[in-house]
């Protein structure tokens, strides 16, 4: 089965089977997806908490109150749930962080091509902070393509998931300490395997027609 057989293919499990966990190996790979996931001028400006003990998800579960109860259960019967969280500053110290791991990795034959990177990064993160204002709404879109990366992917390794924006995020980012991190939470997406009852499983997928999403120039 091709990639583009998984998108049509996946969709967003609204019940999970509480019996089902994600063998080591799975997890390992859901690891993979989202350490390798792409991001502006790779700036990867995130971090996840993976989620897959009882106390854990009861964490993360407590996020879900009042209006966003309807999720509560899928926290709590997922296999495993990932907290995506998006990082308050880029600053320096980071940028050197990544500059240092781009050189261990390889990335730059010359002094000069490593400069150029760090000065190229710094241009679009300093454009964002400083001229655009809106460096936290630019990195939450990074964070977001880490999100794609994970549902296209788990579908890939036959695993179901629910990506969850419903969830009381002043209370998850108190529940894991975030704020002494310099992290907010941002988007959930619970992991594991489709319930036998899961009516969304059996609805048909629905997109608007191909002519009216795609324009061919």
């Amino acid at each position: 089965m091709d990639i583009s057989t998984h998108s049509k293919t996946r969709y967003t499990t609204k019940s999970f089977d509480p019996e089902f966990k994600l063998s080591v190996q799975q997890v390992e790979a859901v690891e993979t997806l989202l350490r390798n996931s792409p991001s502006s001028t790779n700036a990867q400006p995130w971090h996840f908490f993976l989620a897959s003990s009882e106390d854990g998800k009861a964490k993360v579960a407590n996020a879900t109150t009042g209006f966003y109860a309807f999720n509560e259960a899928k926290i709590r019967r997922a296999s495993h749930v990932v907290v995506f969280c998006t990082r308050t500053q880029v600053d320096e110290p980071y940028l050197q962080t990544l500059l240092s791991q781009e050189a261990q990795d390889g990335r730059f034959a010359t002094f000069e091509l490593r400069e150029g990177q760090h000065r190229g990064r710094s241009y679009f993160v300093n454009m964002h902070r400083y001229e655009r204002r809106d460096a936290t709404h630019w990195a939450d879109k990074q964070v977001y393509l880490a999100v794609g990366t994970l549902l296209l992917g788990a579908s890939a390794l036959g695993i179901d998931a629910c990506p969850i924006e419903g969830f009381e995020s002043a209370i998850l980012d108190d529940e894991l300490g975030l704020r002494n991190k310099g992290l907010v939470s941002t988007v959930i997406v619970a992991l594991g395997r489709r319930a036998k009852d899961d009516f969304n499983a059996q609805l048909p997928k629905s997109r608007l027609p191909i002519h009216q999403v795609i324009t061919h120039l």
